[in-house]
């Protein structure tokens, strides 16, 4: 059951990888980034990466207004890149076609060296 609600196993939920060092390349670009954080509020404000916005996975489905349109990127992050696979697999199974997940998640950015905000 939980494999079918975040669309495991499944062909056309598709989504991408990015790396820490990639994902601040694009923060530093003229393109404003999407980055939603999928951990719970006390995760998130011990440190976030930022610009990211919170949304945890357990209301990511009631909250899908709040991304925009489907076509928009949406960068999904976590603390090691678990839940934000669910719920990369979740977007791409309900249509979003520019899903990408971060690899290593918080706990990867955080070992690249890169900035938190608390």
């Amino acid at each position: 059951m939980f494999n079918n609600l975040f669309g495991f196993g499944k062909t056309g939920h598709a989504f991408e990888e990015i790396t820490p060092h990639q994902l601040e390349q694009k923060r530093s670009g003229d393109e404003p980034v999407q980055i939603i954080d999928v951990r719970e509020a006390y995760e998130y404000r011990e440190g976030h990466i930022p610009g990211s916005k919170l949304i945890p996975l357990g209301q990511l489905s009631n909250r899908l207004h709040e991304l925009g349109p489907k076509t928009r990127e949406v960068i999904v992050v976590c603390r090691s890149g678990g839940r934000s696979g669910q719920a990369a697999h979740q977007l791409a199974g309900l249509g979003f076609n520019k899903v990408v997940n971060l690899r290593g998640g918080t706990m990867g950015w955080m070992r690249a060296g890169l900035p938190l905000e608390r």
